[in-house]
Protein backbone atom coordinates (compact mmCIF):
# COMPACT_ATOMS: atom_id res chain seq x y z
CA UNK A 1 0.00 0.00 0.00
CA UNK A 2 1.12 3.52 -1.10
CA UNK A 3 2.21 5.98 1.82
CA UNK A 4 0.98 9.17 2.24
CA UNK A 5 3.67 10.42 0.66
CA UNK A 6 3.74 8.33 -2.55
CA UNK A 7 0.11 9.23 -3.37
CA UNK A 8 0.74 12.76 -3.06
CA UNK A 9 3.48 12.59 -5.20
CA UNK A 10 6.67 12.40 -3.20
CA UNK A 11 8.96 15.51 -2.28
CA UNK A 12 8.12 17.78 -5.27
CA UNK A 13 4.44 17.78 -4.86
CA UNK A 14 5.33 18.80 -1.18
CA UNK A 15 7.64 21.93 -2.15
CA UNK A 16 5.16 22.74 -4.56
CA UNK A 17 2.38 22.48 -1.90
CA UNK A 18 4.64 24.25 1.09
CA UNK A 19 5.57 27.54 -1.73
CA UNK A 20 1.67 27.65 -2.57
CA UNK A 21 0.52 27.55 1.32
CA UNK A 22 3.52 29.78 2.67
CA UNK A 23 2.38 32.49 -0.44
CA UNK A 24 -1.15 32.10 0.60
CA UNK A 25 -0.65 32.67 3.91
CA UNK A 26 1.69 36.02 3.55
CA UNK A 27 -1.34 36.92 1.29
CA UNK A 28 -3.76 37.30 4.47
CA UNK A 29 -3.65 40.63 6.43
CA UNK A 30 -3.96 38.85 9.82
CA UNK A 31 -1.43 35.98 9.52
CA UNK A 32 1.26 37.94 7.91
CA UNK A 33 2.71 39.31 11.22
CA UNK A 34 3.93 36.18 12.39
CA UNK A 35 6.41 35.79 9.69
CA UNK A 36 8.12 39.05 10.14
CA UNK A 37 11.61 38.76 10.48
CA UNK A 38 11.76 35.56 9.75
CA UNK A 39 13.84 33.27 7.42
CA UNK A 40 11.20 32.15 4.88
CA UNK A 41 13.68 30.12 2.80
CA UNK A 42 14.76 28.26 6.02
CA UNK A 43 11.24 28.09 7.51
CA UNK A 44 9.85 26.32 3.76
CA UNK A 45 12.85 23.95 4.00
CA UNK A 46 11.85 22.67 7.25
CA UNK A 47 7.56 22.65 6.25
CA UNK A 48 8.87 20.74 3.39
CA UNK A 49 10.62 18.03 5.37
CA UNK A 50 8.34 18.22 8.19
CA UNK A 51 5.64 17.60 5.89
CA UNK A 52 7.22 14.65 4.29
CA UNK A 53 7.69 13.16 7.29
CA UNK A 54 4.06 13.61 8.23
CA UNK A 55 2.93 11.85 5.08
CA UNK A 56 5.22 9.25 6.13
CA UNK A 57 7.85 9.71 3.64
CA UNK A 58 11.60 8.89 3.70
CA UNK A 59 12.67 12.41 5.45
CA UNK A 60 12.75 12.74 9.30
CA UNK A 61 12.36 16.23 10.74
CA UNK A 62 14.87 16.99 12.92
CA UNK A 63 14.01 20.56 13.49
CA UNK A 64 13.19 22.41 16.60
CA UNK A 65 9.95 20.63 18.56
CA UNK A 66 6.78 22.44 17.40
CA UNK A 67 6.08 24.06 20.42
CA UNK A 68 9.50 25.61 21.48
CA UNK A 69 9.29 27.07 17.72
CA UNK A 70 6.23 28.60 18.38
CA UNK A 71 6.43 29.67 21.94
CA UNK A 72 6.00 33.49 22.58
CA UNK A 73 4.84 33.92 19.01
CA UNK A 74 0.74 34.88 20.70
CA UNK A 75 -0.62 32.53 18.05
CA UNK A 76 -4.46 33.05 18.13
CA UNK A 77 -6.75 29.78 17.72
CA UNK A 78 -8.58 31.62 15.40
CA UNK A 79 -5.29 32.26 12.93
CA UNK A 80 -3.99 28.93 13.53
CA UNK A 81 -7.60 27.53 12.20
CA UNK A 82 -7.12 29.76 9.46
CA UNK A 83 -3.30 28.17 8.68
CA UNK A 84 -4.48 24.56 8.38
CA UNK A 85 -7.57 25.72 6.42
CA UNK A 86 -4.94 27.51 3.79
CA UNK A 87 -3.04 24.05 4.16
CA UNK A 88 -5.89 22.16 3.33
CA UNK A 89 -7.24 23.74 0.06
CA UNK A 90 -3.76 24.16 -1.37
CA UNK A 91 -3.33 20.11 -0.88
CA UNK A 92 -6.45 19.83 -2.59
CA UNK A 93 -5.09 22.13 -5.30
CA UNK A 94 -2.21 19.93 -5.82
CA UNK A 95 -4.75 16.59 -6.10
CA UNK A 96 -3.81 15.54 -2.61
CA UNK A 97 -7.10 12.77 -2.33
CA UNK A 98 -9.53 13.02 0.69
CA UNK A 99 -7.79 10.34 2.63
CA UNK A 100 -4.24 12.38 2.76
CA UNK A 101 -6.25 15.37 3.50
CA UNK A 102 -7.78 13.63 6.48
CA UNK A 103 -4.57 12.53 7.79
CA UNK A 104 -3.19 16.15 7.37
CA UNK A 105 -6.26 17.55 9.32
CA UNK A 106 -5.66 14.63 12.32
CA UNK A 107 -1.92 15.71 12.58
CA UNK A 108 -2.73 19.49 12.87
CA UNK A 109 -5.46 18.52 15.32
CA UNK A 110 -2.88 16.84 17.24
CA UNK A 111 -0.42 19.53 17.73
CA UNK A 112 -3.02 22.52 17.91
CA UNK A 113 -1.92 22.64 21.77
CA UNK A 114 1.61 22.63 21.08
CA UNK A 115 1.18 25.74 18.98
CA UNK A 116 -1.75 28.05 19.81
CA UNK A 117 -0.82 30.43 23.26
CA UNK A 118 -4.74 32.15 22.82
CA UNK A 119 -8.02 31.01 22.52
CA UNK A 120 -10.31 32.10 19.59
Amino acid sequence: MASYYEKIGGALTVRQVVDQFYSAVLDEPELKPYFDGVDLVRLKRHMVVLLCSVLGGPEQYEGQDLADAHRGMGIAGEHYEKVGDLLVTTLRGQGADEEVVQHVVTVLNQVRGAIVEHAG
